[in-house]
């Protein structure tokens, strides 16, 4: 006998939290109630001009992080195309993109006049890319100067 009443329990717990139809289409959402109140408060309605300008403001930023790049003041932008051609004449075939990689670095350094040269990782994937043996033969890059005389070498924005 007890095991009726057990089910017949059971079923009674399950409908209790639960809406019916009819209840749900007549119960405000909570968008609908934050939509009536501003209407009755004419200054929550009010946006500040400087909220405005910080909101147009975020998505440039964002995009530029996107990038990979960071925020850096630059003092000098040059765009150059560095011929690779004498990677494949002088180094063996195993040795070809480690040594496209430093004649990279080397003719930014002189010909930006620069100690420190850092290359972004789009480059070294573009000098990787058909492997060690097979490097480009020519690259164009982007070189971007800072104020203490860091360059950073990243992809041309045209090619």
């Amino acid at each position: 006998m007890s095991e009726p009443e057990n089910k017949a329990e059971t079923p009674e717990k399950e409908e209790e939290p639960l809406e019916t139809e009819e209840e749900a289409v007549e119960a405000p959402t909570t968008e609908e109630a934050t939509a009536e109140e501003p209407a009755a408060e004419p200054e929550a309605e009010t946006v500040e001009p400087e909220a405005v300008e910080e909101a147009e403001t975020a998505p440039a930023a964002e995009e530029e992080e996107a990038e990979g790049e960071e925020e850096i003041e630059v003092v000098e932008e040059k765009i150059y195309t560095i011929p690779l051609r004498h990677v494949w004449a002088v180094t063996p075939r195993g040795r070809r993109a480690p040594r496209a990689v430093r004649d990279v670095r080397d003719f930014v350094s002189r010909h930006m006049k620069a100690e420190e040269v850092s290359i972004s990782n789009e480059i070294n994937s573009a000098i990787w890319s058909r492997s060690i043996n097979k490097p480009p033969r020519k690259i164009t890059v982007r070189a971007v100067k800072d104020k203490e005389g860091k360059v950073v070498v990243y992809p041309s924005k045209t090619a």
